[in-house]
């Protein structure tokens, strides 16, 4: 968290096109990179003539892509490469600040950076004009944060629907062709062992909490007792005391709870009116605008800042929280990555460090342009391009889940 939020100035991070630099770097580097830090060591790519046909009738091209994985971006500089263009990135300003050499890279492989602590309007006009000029496509990972589950898709933020249609209305009057969004589904899958790959992994957190490794149990069922564990850690620094009931529905609870109380002290209006799924993502952004600007300018006293602060990794924590899906394992044939998936969000969420299992194969599926309207529909809810896009990206990883189900198990269905 104290990586992801930052308490200095904001300053927008333009892109810099460099070819020379995009094929370096997929050349010597990026296939090394991949294998030796993330585990991916395979790809395959489905539906690249799409993406191609708009490139050859010179569309404004949003790539809109789920994102499970840190590696997302690299895998889809794979991709672009296969293509033959390039690829402009909306990425989050903190990875501009870890380090001149990421910082000098990944500029020069297409990224600007955006605010995700607030409204970033030079972010939002580069977007922008990248659309307009049609150089290359716009890689935008409309979740707004990394799932960790790459079967389920987390609800879209706003602003990428913003950005296709203010571009579409400026490609419109300047009579150009029109804006598209590309729905693309990045999914990876496990064929090792998955019991042996997370072995050390789950021992090295049964032993934090004094237990016995519980190796007599299955996998799936110690995921069960440390995620139990975990949970109830949080419900007493939350909210002073274990609850009982089930997991999904207590830690359901514990977000809601405490997430209406920080707004409430904060003045913060959720404006959700479903608290079923919570909108976790953007509720916490609204928090961290009202927070943060004072911390930023310094001007709160030692005990508020460690307050704000306080307040701030609770969020962090409840938005983590929110990132474990209901039935996602099951213990009746889990499919090997969704187990790996879960074991390296926790690992994350408790020890605070990265644990990468491998090898992985990624398949990124690219879907038919979806045609922006310049035209904001003013009586449906959501942007209904971003909508569709969203239809779509479940869709396709419901498919690619399907046919892994089939591969291990021989199952017809999902």
């Amino acid at each position: 968290m104290f990586e992801i939020v930052r308490e200095e100035p904001y300053e927008f991070v333009p892109p810099v096109e460099s070819p020379l630099w995009c094929w370096i770097v997929r050349t010597f580097r990026l296939r090394g990179y991949m294998r030796d830090v993330y585990r991916v060591e395979t790809f395959d790519y489905r539906g690249s003539q799409h993406l191609q046909d708009s490139l050859d009738r010179g569309a404004g091209i949003l790539l809109a892509a789920n994102h499970s994985r840190l590696a997302d971006p690299m895998a889809m500089g794979f991709l672009s490469g296969d293509l033959g263009t390039e690829l402009y990135a909306m990425a989050s300003w903190h990875l501009f600040m870890e380090g001149w050499w990421q910082r000098f890279l990944i500029r020069r492989m297409g990224a600007f950076s955006v605010y995700r602590e607030g409204v970033d309007r030079q972010a939002v006009n580069q977007a922008i004009d990248i659309l307009v000029e049609n150089k290359r496509p716009l890689l935008i990972f409309p979740e707004g944060a990394v799932s960790r589950h790459c079967d389920i898709l987390m609800e879209f933020m706003d602003g990428p629907g913003f950005i296709a249609r203010q571009a579409s209305k400026r490609r419109e009057k300047a009579g150009k062709g029109p804006v598209v969004i590309h729905p693309v589904a990045i999914r990876y899958s496990f064929d090792g062992d998955v019991d042996k790959a997370v072995a050390s992994d789950l021992e090295a957190m049964e032993k934090s909490f004094s237990w016995q490794p519980q190796t007599h149990l299955p996998t799936h069922q110690r995921l069960r007792k440390i995620g139990e564990a975990l949970l109830t850690l949080k419900e007493v620094e939350y909210l002073g005391a274990a609850v009982e009931g089930e997991p999904h529905q207590r830690a359901l609870d514990l977000i809601a709870t405490t997430l209406r109380r920080i707004e409430q002290k904060w003045g913060v209006a959720n404006g959700d009116k479903d608290l079923g799924y919570l909108n976790v993502v953007a509720r916490v952004k609204k928090i961290r605008t009202v927070v943060l600007p004072d911390l930023i300018a310094k001007k709160v006293p030692p005990a508020e800042r460690e307050d704000r602060w306080r307040d701030l990794a609770t969020c962090y924590y409840l938005q983590q929280i929110a990132h474990y899906p209901r039935g996602y394992i099951t213990g009746q044939n889990d499919l090997p990555e969704r187990v790996i998936e879960t074991v390296e969000r926790m690992v994350e969420d408790y020890q605070d460090r990265a644990s990468y299992h491998g090898p992985l194969h990624c398949t990124i599926e690219v879907g038919e342009p979806i045609e922006v309207s310049a035209e904001r529909d003013r009586s449906a809810e959501t942007d209904p391009a971003m909508a569709l896009a969203a239809e779509r990206i479940q869709a396709m990883l419901d498919g690619l889940a399907a046919e892994r189900r089939t591969k291990l198990f021989g199952e017809k269905k999902n």
